[in-house]
């Protein structure tokens, strides 16, 4: 019941801007700390989890997940479990990756005590609170603001207390397709949230228009792929394998028939995510490691 409340398919989100940053602080000449990556992945993916349960179960309470939701099974919905205890699973999670967070604080200094809170109050309101994050135009960006820029920059500067413009654009090449994951969930579910007076942004583009913009963040991956190559990391490059498969994607969003298809759509969406941030950080230390005058 744990392993589908989580929604494991979707994790690499978080995975991928630690393994980007840390990467970027290697090509910048850092050594690597595992303890501080080991730390910081398992901060990242206990808030990620922990948002997840949270939604699961406050969604839920709210009457915004019906029965029938198209969407992936949500175990509160299905009656696995009470809200109640989904919400002290929630809990469990964003308590320990507070403690995690106090130590990387220690390591970091302010700047991580910074991000680590704003993480944390954002995991919450995503889906608590008087106006729910979940429930308006803004989820993706807050998407691509925790799940990009700032996991990217919080894990570059862990390994070098430092950072520069690339954690930008890193940030945007991982945190861009993440967002399109949102995108396309609140798309599937639109005329239920509708129905519960959620404003997304899929609601606010429509059916005609909700394509475009699932197209520009999906294709806003390779742009920012090529950036940073150009900016004299080459290796990054090597994110540009998972290339070909976008433009399937964005056929298969704009023409899926139902709920089933949005669903695998968006676990690819999160794969190919994933695989490119993945992969660039590989380049990225490969290229440096092997190739110091790149």
């Amino acid at each position: 019941m744990w392993w589908t409340a989580i929604r494991p398919r979707t994790l690499g989100m978080s995975i991928a801007p630690v393994a980007v940053g840390t990467a970027l602080a290697v090509a910048r000449g850092s050594g690597l700390d595992f303890a501080v990556l080991l730390a910081t992945l398992s901060c990242a993916l206990l808030i990620q989890i922990g948002t997840n349960l949270y939604n699961d179960a406050v969604d839920f309470e709210r009457g915004t997940d019906r029965p029938e939701r198209k969407g992936p099974l949500r175990v509160t919905l299905a009656g696995w479990a009470t809200a109640a205890e989904v919400k002290r699973g929630a809990l469990l999670c964003l308590l320990l990756a507070l403690a995690l967070g106090v130590w990387l604080s220690a390591v970091g200094g302010a700047l991580i005590f910074a991000i680590g809170l704003a993480a944390l109050v954002a995991g919450w309101a995503y889906s608590g609170g008087p106006w729910p994050i979940s429930h308006s135009p803004l989820g993706e960006f807050f998407v691509l603001l925790f799940f990009g820029v700032l996991a990217v920059l919080g894990s570059d500067w862990l390994q070098s207390h430092a950072f520069d413009w690339l954690d930008v654009f890193a940030g945007i090449l991982v945190g861009a397709p993440a967002a399109a994951v949102l995108l396309v969930n609140n798309f599937r579910d639109l005329d239920s949230d509708l129905l519960a007076g959620r404003r997304t942004l899929a609601a606010v583009l429509g059916t005609d228009h909700a394509w475009k913009g699932y197209a520009a963040l999906v294709l806003a991956m390779p742009a920012m792929v090529i950036a940073i190559g150009l900016a004299g990391l080459p290796g990054a490059l090597l994110a540009l394998l998972g290339v070909p498969a976008l433009p399937a994607l964005l056929r298969r969003f704009r023409a899926a028939p139902d709920g089933a298809a949005l669903n695998q759509v968006l676990v690819d969406t999160a794969r190919t995510g994933t695989r490119a941030g993945l992969l660039a950080a590989l380049g990225i230390v490969v290229s440096v490691w092997f190739f110091p005058a790149a």
